[in-house]
C-alpha cells in the first residue's frame, strides 16, 4: 500500500463490550479473534481487559477496541462505567448452559441505559460442544427469548468468531 493510499483511508474507532456470565467463553472469544490462539485452561476475568485490533472494511480501516469485562454474578456487579461510551456489545451465553442466555440479556439492557445506541449482538457460545456431543440446539427458543438473531461460535474451533467481529465492525461504519 502506497502512502498516498495510508493517509486517505478512513480511520473509525468502536467500542466494543463483551458481556454475560462466568465461563461463557468471552475472553476465549477475545482471544480466538485477536490472537487466533484457543486455551482450554479457564482464568477469570477480575474487572476488564482491553484489547484491539484493526480490520479493512471496504477499504475503510476500524479499530475495534474490545472490553473484555468480568462476568457477573451475585456480589460482582459490571461497572456502569465500563458500559458507557459502547458502540456494541456482544452479549455471549454457553450454548451448553441456556440459562446463561437471561444474564446476557439483563447485561444488555444495562448497556442501553449507558449507551442508548448500542447495537446487541447475542452470542451462543461453545456450539462445538454440541456437536461433539451430537445435540441439536434450540436456535429458535433462543432467538425467541432474545428477540433478534442469534449468532453461534466456536472459540476452540474458531468457527463463526471471524464472522461476528467483521460483521459488527462493517455494521459499525455503515
Amino acid at each position: 500500500m502506497s502512502p498516498a493510499t495510508l493517509s486517505t483511508m478512513s480511520l473509525y474507532r468502536f467500542k466494543v463490550v463483551m458481556l454475560g456470565a462466568p465461563s461463557v467463553g468471552k475472553t476465549s472469544l477475545v482471544r480466538r479473534f485477536v490472537h487466533s490462539v484457543f486455551e482450554d485452561s479457564y482464568t477469570s476475568t477480575l474487572g476488564a481487559k482491553v484489547e484491539r485490533k484493526n480490520v479493512e472494511i471496504d477499504g475503510k480501516k476500524v479499530n475495534l477496541l474490545l472490553w473484555d469485562i468480568h462476568g457477573e454474578t451475585d456480589g460482582l456487579i459490571v461497572t456502569p462505567s465500563y458500559l458507557q461510551g459502547a458502540h456494541a456489545a456482544i452479549l455471549v451465553f454457553d450454548s451448553m448452559r441456556p440459562e446463561t442466555i437471561e444474564m446476557s440479556l439483563t447485561l444488555g439492557q444495562r448497556v442501553l441505559e449507558q449507551s442508548p445506541d448500542a447495537k446487541l449482538y447475542v452470542v451462543a457460545n461453545k456450539s462445538d460442544l454440541a456437536v461433539e456431543l451430537d445435540i441439536a440446539l434450540d436456535v429458535d427458543a433462543w432467538a425467541s427469548r432474545a428477540e433478534q438473531p442469534i449468532t453461534l461460535t466456536s472459540a476452540k474451533t474458531g468457527d463463526g468468531v471471524e464472522d461476528l467481529f467483521v460483521s459488527i465492525a462493517a455494521q459499525a461504519i455503515d
